[in-house]
């Protein structure tokens, strides 16, 4: 029996790496399709049958994302650019907090950030995250050595905005493959992506996703109640308000927003998480 992980599918046919490194195009066993829909990122068992390798069952899976498609994730790269498109709070807690509900690490991934004349304003922004999660800053000038070490020995998933150069970020860690990009379109303000598929890319001793911008982020398969414990900042206070089950709203001696009257919980991010509530209790994508 050889153990491989699925690292791209098109169509019925998927292409595998084994433990040694080799590749091969499989097909699916009509017993893995009673299994379920086998993704990129599955481990799988491969037999040898009828002189061809088919795929006999994928293994128990760690997690799965929801946008893209994709398992067994070890951490999620937010690029988020400081300009062209302008960095957005918003939408970056928005990317945490969906990510840690698929039981996945974040890792906040900053471009163009030689383009910055002064860079205090931003730094005080990044370090509000850094007790939270790790944050690396990149740009044309600056060294690509603390994204390579995060992107060692992980499967990792890259999203955010179209624009923020993700493709063109691992083009330059690794040169020897080329994910299709195009310049960024002056009238519209956004990048424009060519990627149709979600396939794993060997880079930097790790094991890479990219994907395409995001058209929509869907939060309504995250209850109201499980949303207040996947923002980090309230875990300290949950315990410490009046009501057991209180979510921080409108509820009387409530331990998150006096820490937000006091500046200890930074108020942009609840507001963020306020705006999550409604869209989940709108039931749709925002």
């Amino acid at each position: 029996m050889i153990i491989a992980t699925i690292i791209k599918i098109v169509s019925n046919q998927y292409t595998v790496m084994d433990t040694e490194g080799k590749r091969m195009l499989t097909k699916a066993s009509g017993k893995v399709r009673l299994q379920g829909k086998p993704l990129v990122g599955d481990k799988v068992e491969l037999i040898y049958k009828e002189d061809q390798i088919m795929i006999e069952r994928f293994l128990e899976r760690t997690n799965v994302m929801r946008r893209p498609m994709i398992a067994n994730v070890d951490q999620v790269l937010i690029v988020m650019s400081v300009k062209k498109p302008d960095f957005s709070s918003q939408l970056v807690d928005r990317f945490v907090w969906l990510i840690k509900q698929a039981h996945i690490e974040p890792v906040l991934l900053v471009t163009k950030y030689d383009l910055l004349e002064d860079t205090s304003k931003m730094d005080e922004l990044l370090h509000r995250y850094e007790p939270f999660m790790r944050v690396i800053k990149t740009g044309k000038t600056l060294s690509t050595s603390d994204l390579e070490d995060a992107l060692k020995n992980k499967v990792s998933v890259l999203t955010g905005q179209s624009g923020v150069g993700k493709s063109s970020l691992i083009n330059r860690i690794e040169p020897s493959f080329v994910l299709q990009t195009q310049e960024i379109s002056k009238a519209l303000g956004r990048g424009k992506h060519t990627t149709r598929h979600v396939e794993l890319h060997y880079v930097a001793s790790g094991w890479v996703a990219d994907t395409p911008g995001f058209s929509s982020m869907d939060f309504s398969h995250i209850s109201l109640l499980e949303l207040k414990h996947l923002v980090k900042e309230f875990d300290d206070y949950n315990e410490e308000c009046r009501f057991r089950d209180c979510v921080h709203v409108d509820e009387p001696d409530c331990a998150v927003k006096s820490a937000v009257t006091k500046g200890i919980i930074d108020l942009d991010r609840y507001n963020h998480y306020l705006e999550v509530r409604q869209l989940i209790q709108a039931g749709k994508a925002s």
